[in-house]
């Protein structure tokens, strides 16, 4: 086995729950840590969901519980002692099949002595759950009722498989991931990484990969993250995360041979020195790892996965959306410009509802003016306008209705194309109406490529989107209309006190010295506001050289 040692390598963690562990390992294999949390447990609105869960275990309704984490397990069974006797629920788990994901949720059940049926081996991802499944019980999952106590996110590809092979599939959620409190951490890693600061990144869950490049988007800095990562060198602790990195383009130069963090530091620091200088000695954004295979085994390009789905791996939509409506929040109550605020906006939308384009229009003399846009159009923006119900998003400023368009959007009637815009050729939409004390000052939609199911929470949080962005913009029109009156009084006392001095040195009448203003103006092809300003400013240096 060769030396384990980074040689003082810059070494970025995104870990949450075992920050202090980790830092200490990459010092103790000489390597500088820079430690920041991605990511944090927000405890669930409502518990609704898991009492119902609680519920129907004492009626006897289920045949098989999956346990997909240790922390999950605890959760779970913290929330429903609130309501019920912690002893009658573990007699309920015993009397069941029993399943988990890796040894994590059979170390808690073994100290609560429920049996466990059947445990997946390394690196107990969903697929080997589903595996283990089909192996242990076979033909006998049609008849079975499951339970599924879920981990920060719904899996929807694993929930949908397992729906093909059960009688009945429940989802109990116990709590979601959320971007931590202080993003400042997070921004300045992105920050650093774009600026070669960094040379090892390691990524211990797929959620970090979402969140590091949720703040990249935020910074507008996405594409130099992708360039980042790609001269340094990336570590996935096994294949989930692995999909999620090759979702954002990003291959990572090896897996550790077991999805531990001990592992995965250790064989990081034994392989990091060289692989690093053989990434940096080619300029090229696509270079394979040595394939090194030695005892314990070095990946040298990892193993192949299944190709990244529109559900963004599984993890999207659990990602704690009112974190996103809290950033945009905060967005709005910053002294930014409008433009710069509904820049912002567009992006936490796209980050929010995955999509490949997103527009933000304004209401503006009785026309939609389209005011941001997630794709660059330059020569569109701020210049591309419709009229109030022409296309779908007319309409939707015209009816008030947020409308969702799943496939062949461009055959729906309401629909007018724009040769200008690429995205008119995209398969579905969603439309909300942005909307301020009950009238509408825009239009916020979201489009995509391929066909898509827009779910109600996507549509609720447009909706909601559109309602903090409408009193942004209404207040934004304020501002500008007094700030026109404030410059039209200012102007007019300019000009008056001019007039008086032309009335005094060429002893003209008002209506003469105002007529003869107008003809500089237009002669110099100045605003009278420049003409009043300039015979001020010739007055003073008069009086001035006079005193």
């Amino acid at each position: 086995m060769r030396h384990a040692s980074f040689d003082g390598l810059r070494v970025l963690s995104l870990e949450t729950r075992r920050a202090r562990e980790v830092e200490k390992l990459i010092r103790t294999y000489n390597g500088d840590p820079i430690v920041v949390s991605a990511m944090r447990e927000i405890p669930l609105e409502s518990n609704t969901d898991c009492f119902a869960f609680g519920e129907r275990l004492l009626n006897g309704d289920f045949d098989l519980l999956i346990f997909l984490t240790g922390i999950g397990v605890t959760k779970l069974l913290q929330t429903l002692e609130t309501r019920y006797s912690q002893g009658a629920i573990l007699e309920q788990f015993r009397k069941r099949e029993v399943v988990t994901r890796g040894v994590k949720p059979v170390a808690v059940l073994r100290e609560l002595q429920v049996p466990v049926s059947a445990s997946t081996e390394e690196p107990s991802t969903w697929h080997e759950v589903l595996a283990l499944l089909d192996s242990q019980y076979g033909q006998q999952l049609g008849g079975f009722r499951v339970a599924v106590q879920e981990y920060g996110a719904t899996n929807p590809e694993f929930i949908a498989e397992l729906v093909g092979r059960c009688a009945e599939v429940t989802k109990v959620p116990v709590y979601q991931w959320g971007l931590p409190l202080d993003l400042e951490p997070l921004r300045d890693a992105v920050r650093r990484l774009c600026d070669g600061e960094i040379d090892v990144v390691l990524f211990m869950t797929a959620v970090q990969v979402i969140h590091l490049f949720q703040i990249a988007d935020e910074l507008g800095l996405r594409e130099m993250l992708s360039i980042a990562l790609q001269q340094a060198m990336v570590v996935s602790i096994g294949p989930t995360t692995t999909e999620e990195l090759k979702h954002y383009g990003v291959q990572p130069d090896f897996e550790p041979s077991r999805p531990r963090m001990g592992f995965m530091v250790n064989e990081a620091a034994q392989y990091a020195k060289k692989l690093l200088a053989e990434k940096r000695s080619v300029q090229t954004s696509s270079i394979a790892a040595p394939n090194v295979r030695p005892r314990p085994p070095y990946r040298g390009s990892v193993q192949q996965v299944a190709p990244s789905t529109s559900a963004m791996s599984g993890f999207r939509d659990g990602l704690a959306p009112f974190d996103v409506l809290q950033e945009i929040s905060s967005h709005i109550a910053s002294t930014d410009p409008l433009h710069v605020t509904l820049s912002r906006i567009v992006t936490l939308v796209s980050i929010v509802i995955p999509c490949d384009s997103c527009f933000l229009y304004t209401l503006e003399d009785d026309k939609l003016v389209l005011r941001a846009s997630r794709n660059p159009h330059t020569e569109e923006l701020d210049h591309l306008n419709l009229s109030i119900g022409e296309g779908v998003t007319g309409w939707v400023a015209e009816h008030r209705e947020t409308v969702a368009i799943p496939e062949r959007a461009s055959e729906d009637p309401r629909f007018s194309a724009f040769v200008s815009l690429p995205e008119d050729r995209f398969e579905a939409m969603l439309c909300a109406p942005v909307s301020c004390a009950n009238r509408v000052v825009g239009v916020l939609n979201v489009q995509h490529r391929q066909p898509y199911q827009h779910s109600e929470l996507e549509q609720r949080m447009l909706s909601t989107v559109g309602i903090l962005v409408g009193a942004e913009i209404e207040r934004a029109r304020l501002e500008t209309e007094n700030s026109v009156l404030t410059n039209r009084l200012e102007t007019r006392k300019l000009v008056d006190r001019a007039k008086g001095i032309l009335q005094r040195d060429l002893n003209l009448f008002e209506d003469d010295a105002y007529r003869n203003m107008q003809r500089e103006s237009r002669q110099r092809r100045k605003s009278m506001r420049e003409i009043a300003e300039a015979i001020l400013l010739a007055d003073s240096l008069r009086r001035d050289k006079n005193v």
